[in-house]
């Protein structure tokens, strides 16, 4: 049987990659549901996620075939959830339990009955913040799994760490999750 990944996308320059996961992800059986963010559709375009997952974006809490679409998601259909790339707003989104978007909403919903995996990706000095560390940790502390960051030359020309991992990794933290 297939296992169902959901699969929140955040406004980062590395949501190109996501599209490479999503790819790898279906060509291997898994069923994926990708709900980006606003600021993610900036970066790549809905069509591309539904071409690649065979099903339509999930982006709002509302005006849905499903009248309680979070419920739905993080307790019957998604076997994890994963969020690549996961952008500084998010990650301090989520460790303060914020739900005042679809994704938001999943993520409490969910309440860790299955594996959430975390992949930040931002630059260097917003990933050692100590607001966002805090986050970090406070996610694990409740039972997220961070994968690591990657190092090297970031988008904006600096480098060190805070590289988003590419997609082949990402898949094998998901086989190990689940």
């Amino acid at each position: 049987m297939a296992k169902n990944i959901l699969l929140h996308v955040t406004g980062s320059i590395s949501a190109y990659k996501a599209c490479a996961l999503v790819s790898l992800l279906t060509k291997k059986g898994y069923d994926v549901r990708v709900m980006p963010s606003h600021d993610s559709l900036e970066f790549v375009g809905a069509a591309s996620f539904e071409g690649l997952s065979h099903h339509k974006v999930e982006t709002a809490m509302f005006g849905n075939d499903d009248p309680i679409p979070h419920i739905h998601l993080a307790q019957n259909w998604a076997d994890l959830i994963l969020v690549y790339p996961a952008s500084a707003d998010c990650i301090n989104r989520m460790a303060c339990g914020l739900s005042d978007d679809l994704f938001g909403a999943v993520f409490l919903a969910n309440n860790f009955q299955k594996p959430v995996l975390i992949a930040p990706a931002m630059n260097t000095n917003m990933f050692r913040h100590p607001a966002v560390q805090e986050s970090i940790q406070k996610l694990e502390r409740w039972g997220c799994v961070i994968l690591p960051c990657g190092e090297g030359e970031l988008a904006c020309g600096t480098k060190g760490e805070g590289r988003l991992i590419e997609p082949q990794e990402a898949f094998e933290w998901i086989e190990k999750s689940l």
